[in-house]
């Protein structure tokens, strides 16, 4: 279950790669990868016992909110994009 805490926590990962005059474009990328290698070393920890289940389903919850993050950036950009393609020149 997604709750207030963890979605705040996860806005709080990326608000300083995602914002204004940061020209890091590798940014997000690589918390973002970061995130999906935390995932890893959960899963691959639950299957060997080293780990505790709980661990891997939250791992696995924060990487689907910074994947949600991720496409609806995407998506807003893309639609702004298109609208600015609309603008009578």
């Amino acid at each position: 279950m997604i709750t207030p805490t963890l979605a705040a926590t996860s806005y709080d990962r990326v608000r300083n790669v995602v914002a204004p005059g940061n020209h890091n474009p590798q940014g997000a990328a690589s918390v973002f990868s970061r995130m999906m290698d935390q995932v890893d070393a959960a899963a691959t920890g639950a299957m060997t016992g080293k780990a505790e289940t709980h661990d891997l389903v939250q791992s696995i919850a924060q990487a689907e909110i910074a994947l949600e993050t991720v496409v609806a950036m995407r998506d807003k950009v893309v639609e702004a994009y298109q609208e600015i393609l609309r603008m009578p020149v």
